[in-house]
């Protein structure tokens, strides 16, 4: 009879516990729809997605496991200013550490509205933390509606937060979501470093700095170990190779005519090239040489073409028609010791039409402000870059016949078996031998970033 009380106890035990289980994923599915709640959602989306493969369960209240994970979460979040990010992007007017504690304590059935809302929310907190971790707050190539409902290169926030519940390491497996390029790790160490002797003591015009740099590098989407990295305002051209850096000095673009960001990867180059001059250089700047001076094109190695490409004698007629009808006519340079891309360039696709060369005119490296071009990357040393490139290409048996095409002159093409991934960026601030270096905001990109911050304070 005692056997049959103890049974009977512990049946009516799981059906009611089962019950409660039953109301508390009834009021996680019925909150998520519920337009009003989720109208506080960053991420609607992929908030209804982590709760689906979670089976409507709640991810933070009543947690079966008694972990340490929702705390943790929650701190996480406390100390998001480490990461350069705002506490007020992450509902904290809704959640906090000591609400967490107190629902977490609250008697199961009692106000369950409340804990889903909370459950939800602390949720979408975590998810927005995620997303702005990996893709920054500001990405200009996607906003969080967009990141709400695509696969961006494999990366989903909500299956990321799923696998770090089932971890023991749930922190690390979030953090990791983290840009993998060494400026950003330096970045982030360094803001650290401050946060931890200083705390919140830190000097603010050196964090703004640090902050804005550091959401530029979360947008760009390689995680390949060699790289190429050509930072705009410090004028400087790095290869990243595993733990190897070659640096390399650069002139970028004119604040008039600048340098675009942009990914691509680096898939041949070429020596002796010959240079097909744009348009808007040949009409803007080369056609009034031209006329005035008659020699200017024979000087400089420079040929006109016409519209079908055939190369066209120039008299003092043709220039007369050439006068009134530029769009009609295109001037290339020959290859040789003056052409302006010097002894090779490196090409990528990109929709600018710029490009990485070499050049004839050595002397302005020794400049310390080199914003020279029209929007191409000329390169210093380019011979020592196009064997580097030649031996991460396991290429080396070609170098000799590189140099000697660059010496002679010689058109050759060199197609990569692996492809370099270029990166074009705008850095106004690194950590260099342990300490920031801040460097002219040359095409005055920072205020508007810098601003956008200061509004989320």
């Amino acid at each position: 009879m005692k056997a049959f009380l103890t049974f009977t106890i512990i049946l009516c035990c799981a059906i009611i516990t089962r019950a409660q289980d039953l109301k508390m994923t009834n009021e996680i599915a019925s909150s998520l729809k519920d337009s009003v709640t989720l109208s506080k959602l960053h991420y609607p989306k992929s908030i209804i997605q982590f709760y689906t493969k979670n089976d409507y369960e709640y991810a933070w209240i009543n947690d079966k496991q008694k972990s340490d994970q929702p705390e943790l979460a929650m701190l996480l979040l406390t100390y998001s200013y480490r990461f350069g990010l705002t506490l007020s992007d992450y509902h904290w007017e809704a959640i906090s550490l000591q609400k967490l504690r107190k629902l977490r304590d609250t008697p199961v059935g009692i106000n369950q509205k409340e804990l889903a809302v909370f459950d939800i929310l602390m949720t979408d907190a975590l998810i927005t933390f995620i997303n702005n971790l990996h893709f920054g707050k500001y990405n200009p190539s996607y906003n969080s509606a967009y990141i709400d409902t695509k696969d961006i290169n494999g990366f989903r926030s909500e299956e990321v937060l799923l696998f770090a519940k089932q971890q023991t390491d749930f922190l690390k497996v979030i953090l990791e979501v983290q840009p993998k390029i060494k400026a950003y790790t330096d970045l982030q160490n360094y803001l650290n470093g401050l946060y931890e002797e200083n705390d919140c003591l830190a000097p603010q015009p050196e964090i703004e700095k640090i902050v804005i740099n550091m959401e530029r590098l979360r947008w760009i989407n390689t995680r390949d170990q060699a790289y190429i990295l050509v930072n705009i305002p410090s004028y400087t051209l790095e290869f990243h190779q595993k733990d190897s850096v070659f640096d390399f000095k650069v002139i970028i673009g004119k604040p008039t005519t600048k340098t675009p960001v942009l990914e691509s990867s680096v898939t041949y180059f070429t020596t002796a090239p010959d240079w097909r001059v744009p348009q808007s250089i040949f009409i803007k700047e080369m056609l009034p040489k031209i006329l005035k001076n008659s020699r200017y094109l024979e000087d400089h190695h420079y040929s006109v073409y016409n519209k079908q490409g055939n190369e066209v004698e120039i008299t003092s007629s043709k220039l007369k028609e050439i006068r009134q009808n530029p769009h009609r006519y295109s001037v290339r340079q020959s290859s040789g010791c003056d052409n302006a891309l010097g002894a090779v360039v490196f090409r990528f696709d990109n929709s600018y039409g710029v490009y990485l060369h070499d050049t004839s005119q050595k002397q302005l490296f020794k400049k310390d402000d080199r914003a020279l071009s029209h929007g191409c990357i000329r390169v210093e040393n380019a011979k020592e870059l196009a064997s580097l490139i030649l031996k991460y290409d396991h290429s080396e048996h070609k170098i000799p016949v590189l140099e000697n095409a660059m010496a002679e002159y010689q058109r050759k093409d060199f197609v990569l078996k692996q492809p370099v991934p270029i990166i074009i960026t705008y850095l106004t601030c690194l950590i260099k031998d342990g300490k920031p270096v801040l460097y002219k905001d040359i095409y005055h990109f920072d205020d508007s970033l810098e601003n956008k911050f200061n509004q989320d304070k």
